[in-house]
């Protein structure tokens, strides 16, 4: 480090505040330092082979880091997720990498570091934790805030500052490639979860971002990095809520933007949405990030920009702080737009300065700051020594792992065939029955980059589900028969399987999804469908497997939600897991057992035919079934969906005013029984219903929840207050509305059942609200 750095200087002093640290910094810097500090550098990264960004292959030659590092540089990224590599030895990696940078430049400015953390730490032997659809079909917050808890800790212990996660976009088509890493289809579903995630992994000093912001899950017809063709107050009232949310509850340090153009808009080139809504309006302080070579993109794909100058003075000019993930249109490109007058250098200022003020925040310009991070503290800096030395897949993390993947679970189906009693002959059939790989997302490790290494293990156990169910049932004799491939057109092995299952006395159907990237896979990013029937022949094994007179119990391990057809109903039982993670075939083992009742919940509508899509529960009227269509989009099963094994009931509704006023609250309050014979958990879901709108509205939205835990026999009062704010809307003026009228809150077990329904009427005048407005309903649940 010079000696510049060990001086007492004013970026150094943590008397003052991170602005005026960062001011006295900025005042002192060149263009180029300034520069420096918004754009990233990836090492190690090719652009040969298989990809894990899009348009990876036209990476430019790696940049000069003896010319580049005397300046500074603003992010390191993916120093664990781009090859596989030990975690100690990536660490110590790390150290010295941040030596070098600081002692380079002539400040003493250390990168900050960015790693995926979707479905956990995109690291070589970290733990793969079920992925974010998952985490929404717990319905369960507080246990999504300790994921958030433990992924933070691993990140920061190893010198990673910054995870790129959560992904907070709403599913509008269910055959866009990524909904397995979003929360769902309803906003107020993706902003709690997310939330909640975000206050877990900033708790532990590591920056989330909020992606992709925004529009980019409305893409037309489902297809990856396509336009996004969507009015403005459906983007206000769906897109936008739950990154409103998270600005505002979270902490939340950074937002990337979108690929995607709304309108004919690029995300990255949207002042109005980066600056004027973001920071302006929402009050927004943090950095924004560009999604990878999504800087580039406004000259390549969108046709905005003629030039790399072009397209980075328009990313600048919108608000777009930092180019990821190396550098392309924020080096030279933006330093010749300086120089030719086409750009106020006053723009580079100000995003420099929120990233020294983020670095500050992180105490990066401290003057005690080390670059030694936690888990090398103490174990000096020999190779031989730290290799093996770090745990990221501890005890612990597996546990979590597996609360959350079996909370996860959802039973969608049970003619009483679950949960299993000890069957003597079980044929476990089906391509995702051995396939450790089958409960991964496209953001583990595992599937992201380790599928490019196949010489190198997956660095963490991963039981398969036939595995899992023979540890279940000991005394039963179990028979495995693929029957066919994920995605391949053989269906050669279909009578061979079919003839397993005449043999036994129940079938447990293993089927799903292989995750991967742009094609490599059935789900994941670029993995995008045409219509949402299963991968390759399954269904035509599945339709095998229940004409041999067998009880078949179907257990779905997908990314996303698929028609079964006439399936759905021939089938003794349905499971599906939304790739529940490294324990995710215990944990559908000890469902099937009855060791675990279910308790998920379904957070995106599964279709009943394979070819209704578009088709979200959060629709109007005229979405939905009418005598002059013959499509009848009514889903198999709606949004919020989940048996249980026991059973419960609801009743003793009570309102406390049926008549507010536009700016008050109503207060209501039912009982629920657990009316069985076994422990389990209910999720109350509160559903708002406004009949008469002055423009179309929704029929229904979810608007609270509540996990109910009940012992068997025991009630519960279940106490909702809802602010009028919640009946807020975009009007024909693009204004945030609340009109007086009636509305009912619905209290279902799902969005297709509804059990109670209170009517209320607000009174009063039109009342306009904004980002103030308040967002939550209040829930409490006390015993009886």
């Amino acid at each position: 480090m010079s000696n510049t750095t060990t001086q007492r200087v004013p970026w150094r002093d943590d008397s003052l505040t991170p602005q005026e640290r960062a001011d006295a910094l900025l005042s002192r810097m060149t263009l180029e330092e300034k520069t420096a500090q918004l754009i990233g550098v990836w090492v190690g990264a090719s652009a040969d082979g298989a990809e894990v960004a899009p348009h990876q292959h036209e990476m430019n030659e790696p940049p000069d880091l003896e010319a580049l590092l005397p300046h500074g540089l603003g992010q390191l990224t993916r120093p664990f997720g781009t090859t596989p590599v030990d975690a100690g030895a990536g660490a110590l990696s790390l150290m010295r990498t941040q030596e070098r940078i600081a002692a380079s430049n002539r400040f003493g400015i250390p990168a900050m570091a960015h790693e995926e953390c979707l479905a956990g730490f995109a690291a070589w032997g970290a733990t793969a934790y079920p992925v974010p659809l998952a985490w929404a079909a717990s319905f369960n917050p507080q246990l999504v805030r300790r994921l958030g808890a433990a992924i933070g800790t691993d990140l920061r212990r190893v010198g990673i500052h910054q995870g790129l996660a959560p992904v907070l976009d709403v599913v509008r088509d269910a055959r866009w490639g990524r909904v397995e890493e979003t929360l769902g289809e309803d906003p107020y579903l993706v902003g709690s979860i997310g939330t909640a995630y975000i206050r877990g992994l900033e708790g532990t000093g590591v920056v989330a971002t909020l992606k992709h912001f925004a529009g980019y899950s409305a893409s037309r017809a489902g297809r990856n990095l396509a336009p996004v063709s969507m009015g403005p107050r459906e983007f206000a009232d769906v897109v936008l809520p739950p990154f409103e949310m998270a600005v505002h509850e979270s902490g939340v340090r950074s937002v990337m933007h979108a690929y995607t153009d709304t309108d004919g808009v690029p995300s990255a080139a949207d002042r109005c949405l980066l600056t004027g809504l973001l920071r302006e309006t929402w009050g927004f302080t943090g950095t924004v990030v560009a999604d990878y070579f999504g800087i580039g993109f406004l000259q390549d794909l969108h046709g905005v920009a003629g030039t790399r100058g072009e397209a980075a003075a328009a990313a600048l000019k919108a608000g777009v702080d930092v180019e990821l993930p190396t550098v392309d249109a924020y080096g030279e490109h933006l330093l010749a737009e300086v120089a030719g007058g086409r750009i106020d250098p006053g723009l580079i200022d100000l995003a420099c300065r929120r990233v020294l003020v983020q670095k500050i925040g992180l105490g990066l310009l401290d003057e005690d700051w080390t670059p030694v991070p936690e888990v090398l503290s103490g174990t000096g800096t020999d190779l031989g020594a730290v290799q093996g030395s770090v745990d990221l897949d501890p005890l612990e993390n597996r546990s979590l792992a597996a609360e959350l993947a079996e909370e996860s679970v959802i039973l969608l189906s049970n003619n009483g065939i679950l949960p299993l009693q000890s069957p003597r002959r079980i044929a476990v059939v089906g391509p995702n029955a051995e396939n450790a790989m089958a409960f991964l997302g496209c953001y583990s490790f595992p599937a992201h980059v380790g599928s490019q290494f196949p010489e190198i293990p997956a660095g963490i156990e991963l039981p398969t589900v036939a595995a899992s169910l023979r540890a279940e049932f000991p005394d039963s004799v179990l028979t495995h028969v693929p029957g066919c491939g994920i995605d391949t057109p053989d269906s050669s092995g279909i009578e061979g399987a079919a003839a397993a299952a005449r043999e036994a006395d129940v079938v447990i159907a293993v089927l799903g999804d292989r995750a991967g990237l742009f094609g490599r896979g059935t789900s994941g990013e670029g993995c995008d469908v045409e219509s949402l029937v299963l991968p390759g022949v399954q269904q035509q094994l599945l339709d095998a497997l229940l004409d041999s007179g067998t009880p078949v119990v179907a257990v779905l391990l997908t990314g996303r939600p698929y028609a079964l057809g006439g399936a759905a109903d021939r089938a003794a039982a349905v499971v599906q897991a939304f790739f529940p993670g490294e324990e995710g075939g215990p944990a559908v083992a000890r469902v099937l057992s009855g060791a675990v009742n279910p308790s998920g919940r379904l957070p995106v509508s599964i279709p009943a035919t394979s070819g209704n899509q578009p088709a979200s529960y959060l629709a109007a009227r005229l979405a939905g079934p009418t005598d002059v269509s013959s499509i009848d989009p009514t889903p198999a099963f709606g949004f919020g969906h989940g048996l249980s094994y026991t059973r419960f009931t609801w009743d003793s509704l009570s309102v406390e005013s049926a008549q507010i006023g536009t700016d008050g609250q109503a207060a209501a309050s039912l009982r629920v029984t657990n009316a069985g014979d076994r422990d389990g958990v209910e999720v109350v879901q509160l559903y708002l219903h406004d009949p008469v709108a002055s423009v179309v509205r929704p029929v229904q939205r979810l608007i609270g929840y509540a996990r109910v835990p009940l012992r068997a026999g025991e009630s519960a009062r279940v106490s909702f207050t809802v602010p009028a704010d919640l009946a807020c809307f975009t009007g024909a003026s693009l204004q945030r509305l609340v009109e007086p009228g009636d509305l009912e809150l619905r209290f279902g077990a799902s969005s297709t059942d509804i059990r109670l329904t209170a009517r209320i009427t607000l009174s009063g005048p039109v009342r306009s609200v904004d980002h103030t407005r308040r967002l939550h309903c209040g829930v409490d649940i006390t015993g009886i």
